[in-house]
């Protein structure tokens, strides 16, 4: 079998600071969507990427979310690092979708990127999306989404609606509360893995087959895949609800506290059902070797009664002249009696012995 050449990464071997896109998704036209709220205003506009420079002035009464949704333009990206003075390595990073999620303090912000995670379905593949969040020191949350779908709808209806404290707090909540709209579609990824764990699970039970050990191959992928997304979160969140970190107030630090806990909880439903698939993969072998070994008595059983019949029939079957029993008028009928009388005799047999 051929092997697939690995995937060399279009940034390679350029200077650090250098943005690349490395996805291969782009949308049709890059949207940015323009929220500024506080505690008794919201408004928000769709602005177009020319005058975001011009529409930028920090205002330490409002809290100001600049959502970019499209990440293959490097000049727009370099443009609105320009405007809010991002530095060149978060730049690089954002247009980057290989970029494994991690946290980057710098001078005047800090910098996460992680990952937005949805089941499908139809056909039972995890889809990853590329998301970037910047929090300046001027109360400016950046994010940048790499397809066109919103995926913070919740959060911009919370505001819009003015639902829950996040138009009473800072854009460190702001931030908080983007990630905790990601990290909670975690979970009903997790709910989906599980709903065809348990079917699968089913199958095995009532009707075992070889197709079943893929499944379980494909889910076990799954499910790496989601621990590999997953597991730099702890270290992540912890560095931002770090007493080191001065943009994320006390207030905000118990939030980002409890997001830990649920980065630590869904780590351990992924153990959980890592160990289910092993599981469900001893129990797969079982079952399997169960139907081999029915398989195999069947088909002894039936041996065994046609071993004494080949005996009788290969007897008389020999080519000698004084086989006295050849000579009875009626000894082809009583032979077949016998025969007949032989067969009972051992299906009873078995049957006693509970091997029917």
């Amino acid at each position: 079998m051929e092997q697939k050449k690995p995937k060399k990464k279009k940034n390679t071997g350029l200077a650090p600071g250098t943005i690349v896109f490395t996805g291969d998704r782009k949308v049709e036209r890059i949207e940015v969507h323009y929220v500024e709220f506080g505690e008794n205003t919201y408004s928000a506009q769709d602005v177009d990427n020319l005058s975001i420079e011009t529409l930028h002035q920090p205002n330490p009464d409002f809290v100001q979310w600049y959502d970019v949704r499209g990440l293959h333009d490097p000049q727009l990206i370099e443009g609105l690092g320009q405007v809010f003075k991002i530095h060149p390595l978060a730049l690089e990073d954002i247009a980057d979708t290989d970029q494994r999620p991690r946290m980057d303090q710098y001078s005047n912000g800090v910098f996460v990127t992680l990952k937005s995670l949805e089941f499908s379905t139809e056909n039972q593949k995890i889809k990853k999306e590329h998301v970037s969040l910047y929090l300046t020191d001027e109360g400016t949350v950046l994010s940048f989404q790499e397809d066109k779908e919103d995926l913070f709808v919740s959060v911009r209806n919370r505001l819009e609606r003015s639902k829950g404290p996040i138009r009473k707090r800072k854009a460190d909540y702001l931030l908080y509360a983007l990630m905790d709209t990601l990290i909670d579609d975690y979970y009903h990824v997790l709910e989906n893995i599980e709903d065809v764990i348990d079917e699968l699970e089913e199958s095995i039970i009532f009707s075992a087959s070889l197709e079943s050990r893929s499944d379980i191959y494909s889910l076990r992928k799954l499910l790496s895949l989601f621990r590999k997304t997953v597991f730099p979160l702890r270290e992540l969140i912890r560095e931002l609800g770090g007493p080191e970190e001065s943009l994320i107030s006390e207030t905000t630090v118990v939030y980002f506290r409890d997001l830990s806990d649920h980065v630590s909880h869904l780590l351990e439903m992924t153990e959980t059902f890592r160990e289910r698939l092993q599981s469900l993969q001893d129990l797969l072998l079982s079952e399997l070797s169960f139907q081999s070994n029915n398989t195999i008595q069947f088909l002894t059983i039936v041996s065994s009664i046609f071993i004494p019949l080949s005996f009788l029939a290969g007897l008389y079957g020999m080519n000698f002249v004084n086989i006295p029993e050849l000579q009875q008028k009626n000894g082809y009928f009583v032979l077949l009696g016998i025969m007949f009388m032989i067969v009972i005799t051992l299906l009873i047999y078995f049957r006693r012995k509970k091997w029917l």
